[in-house]
């Protein structure tokens, strides 16, 4: 993203009232390999990718990209929170030149229900206001997905649009910038 790509990664970790926010290690590999082949956690993000693919694919520093936060409980990963450029070409738009950052998070489902999406979401919609202020941020979601529809309110996102993409519905909304 032009935005992200000129901000100094990775941060300083972020601390929140529970969690941390930083960047990936060699010692997240197993919590990245267990995000991506949990079928509770990818429902709603196309499925699960087989684990042996992943033992063979995941680097040993996983998710070593600006905009990419792991999710830090107590010294171990829960999940991640992802500020990353929208790809252009999906549905989903503020106006059609515009460069938009989107919102993502995976958590790991024994850390569901406990409120650390919001609390690490929070936290980084609050990093990403200082490092690029003024910028909107976008989140995409199916409307299945009743969990992060409530997050996505709770967080103060107002739907602009619903479209049909992966074969479903889709929930586009916009978090209008604060102050950083």
């Amino acid at each position: 993203m032009t935005g992200l790509a000129l901000v100094a990664w990775p941060p300083a970790p972020i601390r929140t009232g529970r969690l941390v926010l930083r960047a990936s290690e060699a010692r997240d590999r197993a919590g990245f390999v267990e995000l991506l082949a949990s079928p509770e956690v990818r429902t709603y993000l196309g499925g699960p990718r087989p684990r042996d693919e992943l033992e063979r694919v995941i680097p040993e520093i996983p998710g070593r990209r600006p905009g990419l936060f792991v999710i830090d409980l107590d010294g171990a990963m829960i999940g991640t929170v992802t500020l990353e450029q929208r790809a252009a070409e999906r549905p989903g738009r503020l106006s059609p030149d515009a460069v938009q950052v989107e919102l993502g998070y995976m958590l790991l489902p024994e850390a569901w229900g406990c409120g650390y999406a919001a609390e690490a979401c929070t936290a980084a919609l609050g990093w990403c206001a200082g490092a690029l202020p003024g910028e909107p941020v976008v989140l995409c979601t199916q409307t299945a997905n009743r969990r992060s529809m409530r997050l996505a309110a709770k967080l103060g996102f107002a739907e602009v649009e619903r479209f049909e993409e992966f074969g479903a519905e889709q929930w586009f909304g916009v978090c209008s910038p604060v102050a950083g």
